[in-house]
């Protein structure tokens, strides 16, 4: 295999079940990216009504243990809705392929065509893939699915609920550990410097520029945190 001549290591990963394998991974980053957010906001929000330390403990383990388990159930719920997707489309198209075989061979060929084979290169590659295996040939090729592969939702819940429950300790252990004068600053900075880890880690994961995701979370996290400050100090000047 030739190497790369640029002096970089070539990293790309292949395989038309790549969005399958980075599933866990996409969902642990924004688990951990809504962990530190939300959790840090509600925190910040209370510590403006009150400076006592087993209130905000209590609404930062109660934010937790909300949002971890509301995470968990929504990734669940929606990767399985891709996966019954997947599998109604690959039983969809091994029907097809019992019930019109020339005809699903002629469409592989197209598809093939329209990758840039010429026309007899396309229809020889079509009939070995068909003679090897021609369900997993059309999932690949036509729905880009690999049928060993498909997506797993236990892994995006499971992801998400440990990467949120790590990245909401952040804020909650910043706003009861410090003392009282520190708690407000350090639960802001640490849990704006966490935004920009997961911003630069969820473009990492895209392939794209990092700079916006992370100029995005600071803004967003800065904003949410002064908004439920600015809540929780008016709240708590009025005795609510």
């Amino acid at each position: 295999m030739t190497e790369p001549t640029n002096g970089e290591s070539h990293t790309e990963a292949h395989g038309g079940s790549l969005g399958s394998r980075l599933n866990w991974l996409r969902a642990a980053v924004l688990g951990a990216n809504d962990g530190v957010l939300s959790t840090a906001g509600l925190v910040v929000g209370v510590a403006g009504a009150t400076d006592d330390r087993a209130a905000l403990l209590t609404a930062g383990l109660a934010g937790l243990l909300a949002g971890s388990m509301s995470m968990a159930a929504g990734e669940y719920v929606s990767v399985s809705t891709q996966r019954d997707s997947e599998k109604a489309a690959l039983a969809l198209e091994k029907r097809e392929l019992k019930e019109q075989p020339e005809a699903e061979l002629e469409e592989l060929t197209e598809l093939l065509e329209e990758r840039g084979l010429s026309r007899d290169v396309a229809m020889e590659a079509a009939v070995q893939l068909t003679e090897r295996d021609a369900l997993r040939a059309h999932a690949s090729v036509e729905l880009g699915i690999d049928p060993d592969d498909l997506t797993n939702p236990w892994h995006a819940a499971w992801a998400s609920f440990f990467s949120f429950t790590v990245g909401a300790l952040l804020p909650l252990l910043a706003i009861v550990l410090p003392p009282a004068d520190w708690r407000l600053g350090v639960t802001v900075l640490s849990s704006l410097a966490a935004l920009v880890f997961t911003g630069w880690a969820s473009a990492r994961l895209g392939a794209a520029d990092p700079r916006p995701a992370m100029l995005r979370n600071v803004a967003g996290g800065a904003l949410a945190m002064a908004v439920t400050y600015m809540a929780g100090t008016v709240l708590g000047a009025a005795g609510v």
